[in-house]
This record gives C-alpha cells, sequence and structure tokens, in this order.
C-alpha cells in the first residue's frame, strides 16, 4: 500500500514529537524549536495520533487537531503529519518500527517532554523504543525529578547522553537518550481545554 507521508532525505536526522494535539499550542512549538536546536535535528515532524491508549475520552477529531496544528507550526523544517492514521498503528513502538521500515536511511530521534519519561514504562513495548531509537527528552514544569528516578533512567542509565553535549544524540546508535533542561513554557492542552478555549466540534 502506497501512503502520502512526509518526504526525508537518506541520512537526515529527523526528531518525531507525538501526541494528540488536543489543542496543538505555543508549548508544542517551544518545545520543537529547542528540540531542534538542542539535539541537531535536520527535521521535526509531529505526529499527531488518532487517540492516545492511555487516555479513556477521545480527542477532538484528528481533520480539526491537524488544521488548527498546521496553523500554530509554521516552520519550513517542521512538518504537522497524522502518519499513525495512515499506516494503521496506535502504539509509539509499532510506528516507530514501521517508520524505519519506510525510512531505513533516515535517523530517527524520538522526543518526549520528562513527564512521558516518568510513565514511559507503562508504554507498550517500551524497551524496544529505548534500545531501538534515539530518544530526546525535554525538560518540563514540575517533571524534572520525577523522570530523573524514573525506572526507564534508571534501566537505561549507562546510555544517556549528558545535556552539554546534547548535539551528540543525532548520530548516536541507539540504546542512547539525553535528558535536557530548556526555558520554560507551560503552557497545556489540558489548561486551555479547561478554559474554553478548545472546542471539539463534531
Amino acid at each position: 500500500m502506497r501512503y502520502e507521508l512526509p518526504f526525508a532525505t537518506p541520512g537526515q536526522t529527523v526528531g518525531l514529537l507525538g501526541g494528540s494535539f488536543d489543542p496543538a499550542h505555543h508549548g508544542h512549538v517551544h518545545i520543537s524549536l529547542e528540540a531542534m536546536k538542542r539535539f541537531g535535528l535536520d527535521q521535526l515532524w509531529w505526529l499527531v495520533s488518532p487517540g492516545n491508549p492511555l487516555k479513556t475520552h477521545g480527542p477532538a477529531p484528528l481533520e480539526q487537531r491537524m488544521a488548527h496544528a498546521r496553523e500554530v507550526m509554521q516552520h519550513p523544517r517542521i512538518k504537522v503529519t497524522d502518519i499513525e492514521a495512515k499506516i494503521g498503528t496506535r502504539y509509539t513502538a509499532a510506528t516507530l518500527q514501521r517508520l524505519q521500515e519506510l525510512y531505513p536511511q533516515v535517523n530517527f530521534i524520538w522526543l518526549m517532554g520528562a513527564d512521558n519519561l516518568a510513565q514511559l514504562d507503562q508504554w507498550d513495548n517500551w524497551r524496544w523504543i529505548m534500545e531501538n531509537v534515539a530518544v530526546g527528552v525535554i525538560a518540563r514544569p514540575g517533571q524534572r525529578l520525577t523522570a530523573r528516578m524514573s525506572k526507564p533512567a534508571d534501566v537505561y542509565a549507562r546510555y544517556r547522553i549528558k545535556g552539554r553535549v546534547s548535539h551528540r544524540l543525532s548520530r548516536a546508535k541507539a540504546p542512547a537518550w539525553c535528558f535536557v533542561n530548556v526555558p520554560m513554557n507551560d503552557a497545556s492542552s489540558t489548561a486551555i481545554r479547561a478554559q474554553g478555549g478548545w472546542s471539539r466540534s463534531q
């Protein structure tokens, strides 16, 4: 089956930021720009998911979230995509495995907030993720200590790249991960929805 997928040149390093983006906001933009700079990425793709398996309530329709994300994130090397819907995957490990098959000569880095590292061991095939894809962790408000004390951080402690040489992650072979502290932006999709700033139209 053929898919309309983003273009990447062989040898490029592409950061992947997954999430429901319900809605996308300037906090997502902030960590994306910081990740581009700190990890030396050639491109960054937003993977707007059909739905988060860890969440009990469904997000706004995918088309609505995609359209809003493209309004919020406008950068020549950052692409808003619905790859998971196109290739039929729902869990991160399955998505990453399929992307490696589709782009065998592209180096992918999975990007996540520190809050996600803290709960990564609840994810499907989380060890596969850590052992097959380099991971860039971006500190978010209130989650630094919890993330650093987490099971994934402990299990893969010897593969951690120091934040001061974070650019090395772009050429590192997995397992490899790097935790970086960036200027904080505490924008939150949950807060935006609670304040009535996002209407989930059907």
